[in-house]
């Protein structure tokens, strides 16, 4: 059963105890289904092998992750320092682990600020058409003409670095796409039966935004973010990279590989292993995203 006709009958059911066991169902039979797809499977392991290591982080026997030992600097791996040191002597796998703390927990700030407004823009755009639909879209189109890497670049630039500045100036640019989605599938439904009767027995415009027209667009917004975390984990990495993310010495996977890029031949664990975990946590996400997408929508095979 498609989830999005599975939504209907949950918002068309007469009680409320009908309506969520409807959706606890279609919660169920997406998870079983997910849980079958041995991609999303893969996926999900591998981004939950670098969430469970970030949450451990603090309580594993690792060394000071800003610790410095100039007397140990640009140590091959080792037993003593199984990834290295660094060229100021700090351990790099206790950097590599403490180093995706900030990457989750901006990738999953970006996706908290972008998913609700995107939606919400979309889904009214959608469902109420005319002039807020114009003004709605013509704002999402403005965002949409500013490659993201480069608005992100400026406004990070501008601002002091930090967790909330790399939030802002990806989130500002991350929410267009959502919203575009939403109207699309909201305004293909605007005159569907359940809408129109919703409206004949004096649903305000407010209601049948929030009750009806949000949940309809959330699968296809759950695939979108899956597959867009990927392209921030990316962007936390190029902020790093050019020196405008999280200030030193905090631990960051992109600055630790601008850090060895000078010295990749002759010290290659510097800058080779920080970018090995920015490939592993991207493909993970990639790998949930596409899985999601066949639950979501299998036709789409």
């Amino acid at each position: 059963m498609n989830p999005s006709s599975t939504l209907r009958q949950w918002l068309a059911s007469d009680t409320p105890a009908t309506r969520t066991q409807a959706k606890l169902g279609a919660i169920y039979r997406l998870a079983r289904r997910f849980l079958t797809h041995p991609i999303g499977v893969l996926g999900l392991a591998m981004v939950a092998s670098i969430v469970l290591a970030a949450g451990l982080a603090p309580w594993l026997p690792l060394a000071d992750p800003i610790a410095q030992s100039l007397d140990q600097r640009l140590l091959p791996p080792s037993a003593a320092h199984w990834l290295g040191t660094d060229t100021l002597g700090r351990d790099i796998l206790a950097r590599v682990v403490h180093g995706a703390r900030p990457t989750l927990a901006i990738v999953a700030l970006v996706l908290v600020i972008s998913v609700p407004v995107g939606l919400l823009v979309g889904a009214a755009a959608g469902l109420w058409g005319g002039w807020i639909d114009a003004v709605l879209m013509r704002v999402a189109d403005v965002f949409l003409a500013f490659p993201r890497l480069i608005l992100a670049i400026a406004v990070a630039a501008a601002l002091s670095a930090g967790l909330w500045t790399a939030v802002i100036a990806i989130a500002a640019t991350g929410w267009p796409p959502y919203a575009r989605v939403a109207r699309a599938e909201i305004a293909a439904l605007r005159r569907s039966e359940f809408v129109q009767a919703a409206r004949a027995i004096g649903v305000s415009p407010l209601r049948l935004l929030f009750r009806h027209a949000l949940p309809l667009s959330l699968p296809s917004a759950f695939v979108r973010a899956a597959l867009d975390a990927p392209g921030i984990v990316l962007i936390v990495a190029g902020l790093g990279f050019l020196g405008v993310g999280l200030p030193p010495p905090q631990p960051e996977w992109g600055a630790m590989v601008a850090e060895g890029r000078a010295i990749v031949f002759e010290a290659w664990w510097v800058s080779t292993l920080p970018g090995i975990m920015i490939l592993w946590l991207s493909l993970g996400f990639n790998f949930v995203g596409d899985a999601m997408r066949d639950v979501v929508d299998p036709g789409v095979k």
